[in-house]
């Protein structure tokens, strides 16, 4: 599958590829199952409700009103590399379903919220 454009579909495509690799990362597995719960039930709700995220960061559709930051910032501690494997697994993710340029469009968004999180996360955290 190459898409060539981005739409739901699609998305919701990334969503199931991206998850399942989080969801075997000795790393991020953990975390993500820890936030969200270990039953498939629950991770088809965030899937969903990140998949909305997207729709509405790269195509001005659905509904997403969550605090995406402020979820990050709830989470017990984790290291900083961490957003590299997840960066690591979006873009295998990615490289599954997009051609090049619709892959670079979406990934460079990525890269800007990762870094943007990463800032919030590990340079301005103050203490509780």
């Amino acid at each position: 599958m190459q898409f060539d454009t981005i739409n739901q579909e699609n998305i919701a495509i990334l969503m199931e590829i991206f998850y399942e690799k989080i969801r075997k990362d000795e790393n991020l597995g953990p975390i993500f199952n820890e936030a969200i719960g270990t039953s498939n039930e629950q991770w088809k709700e965030h899937k969903a409700k990140i998949g909305n995220f997207w729709a509405g960061m790269l195509l001005g559709e659905g509904d997403y009103n969550g605090q995406p930051l402020k979820k990050h910032l709830d989470l017990p501690p984790f290291p900083q590399e961490f957003f590299e494997i997840w960066l690591k697994l979006f873009e295998e993710s990615l490289d599954k379903i997009y051609n090049e340029e619709m892959k670079n469009v979406i990934l460079q968004r990525a890269k800007m919220i990762a870094s943007h999180f990463q800032n919030m996360l590990y340079q301005h955290k103050t203490p509780h």
